[in-house]
């Protein structure tokens, strides 16, 4: 017999899953139901064929659902992520001036020690 009436929790610190969409894609989803159902209030307010909105809605979703889980599959749990950063990162840095290096030059003579990066 245990020592404890309470039961493990082994899934500590492990991304959340939920049929096969992990983390942030969850989300994704949800949110893409949410704006369906907001196209079809739309739609069917606006005044057309219900059968029509119903068609329209389901072959949305179907590629929301496809694309959602396309890119959870495709990328991981933190890939999208790391993939947006990287895009970010410049691919050269430019410096037209030596000014910035004079300065820290400058700045180390006077206090007799290194400073600067």
């Amino acid at each position: 017999m245990s020592n404890s009436i309470y039961a493990i929790n082994k899934g500590i610190n492990k991304s959340i899953e939920f049929k096969g969409l992990k983390a942030q894609y969850i989300w994704y989803l949800g949110g893409g139901v949410l704006v369906l159902l907001v196209l079809f209030a739309a739609m069917y307010i606006a005044g057309l064929n219900q059968f029509l909105c119903i068609g329209i809605i389901l072959l949305a979703g179907s590629g929301l659902v496809w694309k959602v889980y396309g890119m959870s599959h495709k990328y991981g749990e933190h890939g999208m992520m790391k993939m947006m950063a990287r895009k970010r990162v410049p691919k050269v840095i430019k410096c037209n001036s030596r000014k910035i290096f004079i300065q820290l030059k400058e700045k180390e003579d006077e206090n007799g020690k290194k400073t600067g990066i």
